[in-house]
């Protein structure tokens, strides 16, 4: 169960991820992002990658025996009020974190499929993607693929069309989860489809001239979370997370950090109330 708010604190959110040393997505985006929507958070590391702007340079996996007494421990001591996995990299966390969202320790569930980072470095096998959809996608409350992610879950190609994409979505769907697939293109506009309970529901924005996008995934993800925790529906979480994904990216159109694909901005002055609740959506 969501706990409720109480006036000793901002409620909790977990991310379950790997590390990613160049500060622009992972662990280190998840907690910022936690952090700029007013949501305490807390963390259990899959991976150590050895990353930058360039590309992900290095993996090392967390032993399981870790993974799972990181989230013994946070999950024992805080009222988590919703959870993200980002980057789980093996069957068997997959397999740990769909166990224990099964028995309910694990609440408002939002699963980003990480698959591939925005340098092209290939972050999670494909059995590893395999058991995302088969086993943790029905445990959850939303799933947030982008288009390459969705169809890797499918075992299929890529959409190439946003009709395709409302398949796509509506199939992962079926699973027993909302889905949003992101990043879609429709002439100048960015979309992402939301399918739930049989239907889908488009989010578009003009495109946005950056060569800063690193991030974009993992950030998306977490603000769904913390709207989530803070009691919003899930209509309500994927709108704030696309309108707060363009603020970054807007925020960061011209930084020059590091040598390849620069990260988005979390040092934003957004706050809870300026983005939506949409409490009865």
């Amino acid at each position: 169960m969501t706990p409720e708010p109480t006036a000793r604190g901002p409620r909790v959110a977990l991310t379950i991820a790997g590390s990613d040393s160049g500060g622009g997505a992972g662990i280190q985006a998840d907690l910022a992002t936690f952090a700029a929507l007013g949501v305490h958070g807390t963390s259990a590391l899959t991976a150590v990658t050895v990353q930058d702007t360039t590309g992900v340079h290095g993996i090392h996996a967390v032993p399981l025996d870790v993974v799972q007494a990181q989230l013994a421990c946070v999950t024992s001591d805080f009222a988590v009020a919703a959870v993200k996995t980002g980057m789980l990299g093996s069957v068997d966390v997959v397999r740990l974190v769909a166990g224990l969202a099964a028995q309910e320790r694990l609440p408002l569930l939002v699963v980003d499929p990480v698959a591939i980072a925005t340098s092209g470095d290939r972050l999670t096998g494909t059995d590893a993607l395999q058991a995302i959809a088969a086993e943790l996608l029905p445990q959850a409350t939303l799933a947030t693929p982008n288009v390459e992610e969705a169809a890797a879950l499918l075992g299929t190609a890529p959409a190439t069309s946003l009709a395709g994409q409302h398949e796509h979505a509506l199939a992962l769907a079926e699973k027993g989860c909302a889905v949003v697939v992101t990043g879609g293109v429709d002439g100048y506009d960015r979309v992402d489809v939301l399918a739930r309970d049989g239907t889908t529901h488009e989010l578009r924005g003009p495109a946005i001239a950056t060569p800063n996008d690193h991030g974009t995934g993992c950030t998306f993800a977490a603000a769904a979370t913390a709207v989530l925790a803070n009691g919003g529906t899930v209509l309500a979480a994927v709108t704030a997370a696309q309108q707060f994904v363009r603020a970054a990216l807007h925020a960061s159109a011209s930084w020059r950090l590091g040598h390849g694909t620069g990260p988005i901005s979390h040092l934003l002055p957004s706050s809870p109330q300026t983005l939506p609740t949409e409490q009865g959506a």
